[in-house]
């Protein structure tokens, strides 16, 4: 019952929240373009703002190909909604200083934001191979990783996003795989023939969760993801070709991480690799003698420019950062969360080559 009174709330606020945004998106093109603002415009105002809260509740209950399809759609005008905004505020910003005619900036508007929408869209589907190196203390051998992170399987990315990813990954032929947290979406209702293709991973498969896991609730998410072949790390270390693999799940405490590997017996003589959701902690992690650590969450900002927010949020927003003797790595994700967009960044399929130092 907590729960579902939260996720109202949640609703509620979003919905408000996005009736403000819509009214003044719809208004400012209603301006330029010389549109009246009459009962036709109220009403495009309506369902512009209750769409993407109403196919959430939709895809809750019930799911199928066309409530999907109606997801997506809403999800791709919240993306849309937010690129006019910004053009607008440009717009106003240079009319202050310049004399702007009314009906050419609003055609230009239209046909940039749709450009921009149109790309952003089209680069979220593509799924590009970042490489790098990584050298690791007391390591034996050469281990070939792959770094997968916010897939986000749900409404937009289902069964066969996972079976691509999974298809992809056995491509680059790893000797395992690390997925630091954010699998699921929360969009759509969990059911275990979504995931049925991570049992065909060529490699063992460690995850942890993230805050998206919480979202949707543990029980279920391990309910789902407990039959695969994924090793879920949960405050634990695992052991792979002599690396100590250590496994921390998601948590909104800020002291989670530090309480959890105080609790942890870590080996120095041993390579250690800390998969965490969120890419914070470098004291804390390098306190507790960690050689590497990957995270994602950030997805790069996703959207420019979110990703101006997402960094003052957190410094270590993707790549490769180094920090009194400890590794990190941070993923842009391997999927979307909301709208269906890419602009700034990429969906990553990492590929770490981990060499002896």
């Amino acid at each position: 019952m907590r729960r579902i009174i939260q996720y109202a709330m949640f609703i509620s606020l979003f919905f408000m929240g996005f009736l403000v945004l819509n009214y003044y998106v719809l208004y400012g093109m209603s301006f330029l373009l010389g549109l009246p603002v009459n009962n036709t415009f109220y009403a495009a105002l309506i369902v512009a703002s209750i769409s993407y809260p109403l196919a959430t509740l939709i895809e809750r209950v019930v799911s199928n190909d066309f409530t999907r399809i109606f997801y997506t759609l809403a999800s791709a005008w919240m993306g849309i909604s937010f690129y006019l905004l910004f053009m607008l505020i440009i717009y106003l910003l240079l009319s202050f200083f310049f004399p702007l005619p009314r009906e050419s900036a609003g055609i230009i508007i239209v046909v940039l934001t749709t450009i921009i929408s149109s790309y952003s869209i089209y680069n979220s589907y593509l799924l590009k191979i970042t490489e790098i190196e990584i050298p690791l203390k007391g390591l034996k051998q050469d281990i070939k990783a792959v770094h997968l992170s916010d897939i986000h399987i749900g409404s937009i990315r289902n069964s066969g996003y996972m079976e691509r990813i999974v298809d992809e990954t056995n491509k680059m032929d790893p000797d395992v795989v690390f997925i630091t947290g954010d699998m699921v979406d929360g969009s759509a209702r969990l059911h275990k023939h979504t995931f049925k293709a991570i049992d065909s991973f060529n490699a063992p498969a460690f995850f942890v969760t993230g805050n998206h896991e919480t979202y949707e609730g543990l029980e279920e998410v391990f309910r789902v993801l407990g039959g695969t072949k994924l090793k879920i790390l949960q405050e634990e270390v695992a052991e792979f070709r002599g690396v100590q693999v250590v496994g921390v799940g998601y948590s909104h405490r800020g002291d989670h991480l530090k309480n959890t590997l105080s609790n942890i017996k870590i080996q120095d003589e041993k390579p250690s690799i800390l998969l965490y959701h969120l890419p914070v902690g470098r004291e804390e992690v390098s306190a507790a003698g960690i050689d590497l650590q990957l995270s994602g969450h950030t997805h790069n900002g996703q959207m420019i420019p979110f990703n101006f927010l997402v960094k003052l949020m957190f410094p270590y927003i993707s790549g490769f950062y180094e920090y009194n003797g400890t590794q990190l790595y941070v993923s842009q994700g391997t999927g979307t969360w909301g709208p269906p967009m890419r602009l700034g960044s990429k969906c990553e399929l990492t590929v770490i080559q981990l060499k002896p130092l």
